[in-house]
């Protein structure tokens, strides 16, 4: 299972009892963060731009810990500009991890931007919804395939939703949820993850209210799969995966 994000911290507070459960279930879990957040508003004892990417990245590296990832990384574009970055360079780079690490689900934010409706993971979602149906064609990125990577099709793309946004947002229309993943005692370490970004204490307290109120179950929308059919609600994200 693949997971693209746009900053730290969205890995937890998207994704996070999901990662947690299906690594406790055996799946090798994948996190590619686009930027090291260097642009946020909570910036803790960072005195500029660098140093508060160096240690939000340190915050995303404990924050996958408590949820066991296998493998996480945080990519360098810049933070609140991932609209004004060449989509081929990006696309490229997510490609690259997908035929690298080859899931069989990826996982990202939709266009609308999630419960904050914030311009990076708008962009991060086309970026990820490009990557997940261009990896599986031999046309697409052919430098990469004379190093080794050979193409791959992720058998599944979903998009996380809710039901409603965060307060005093811009409009914000959701996907309808075709996944409810009851994630249980994973809220726990949901929230231990997305505390573990302590450069974003002040953030803590509208967080822990919407997880409380909608926390679990988490929500996706099936975007896209390589069997077409109906939709039907799922309670497992590999539901009709075949494992080759």
């Amino acid at each position: 299972m693949l997971a693209v994000t746009a900053h730290p911290d969205d890995e937890a507070a998207v994704f996070g009892g999901s990662l947690g459960l299906y690594s406790d279930r055996g799946v090798e879990t994948s996190v590619i963060c686009l930027t090291p957040g260097q642009a946020a508003s909570n910036r803790g004892k960072a005195r500029d731009d660098h140093e508060l990417a160096a240690v939000r990245r340190k915050e995303f590296a404990a924050s996958c810990e408590i949820l066991n990832v296998s493998r996480a990384a945080v990519l360098d574009y810049p933070d609140g500009q991932l609209h004004r970055v060449e989509m081929y360079r990006v696309v490229s780079d997510l490609v690259l991890n997908i035929r690298e690490f080859r899931p069989h689900v990826v996982l990202s934010m939709g266009p609308e931007g999630a419960i904050t409706g914030h311009t990076d993971h708008s962009m991060a979602s086309v970026f990820a919804t490009l990557a997940f149906h261009w990896a599986g064609r031999s046309n697409r990125f052919p430098d990469q395939l004379g190093n080794g990577a050979q193409p791959h099709r992720a058998q599944k793309l979903y998009y996380s939703t809710s039901p409603a946004a965060l307060p005093d947002r811009q409009p914000i229309s959701f996907a309808p949820f075709t996944a409810r993943i009851e994630i249980g005692r994973y809220l726990e370490a949901k929230i231990a993850a997305f505390h573990a970004h302590q450069t974003q204490s002040p953030v803590f307290p509208i967080f822990d209210a919407h997880v409380d109120k909608l926390g679990n179950p988490e929500l996706f929308h099936l975007a896209a799969g390589v069997v077409p059919g109906g939709v039907v609600t799922e309670s497992d994200l590999f539901a009709g995966v075949v494992d080759h």
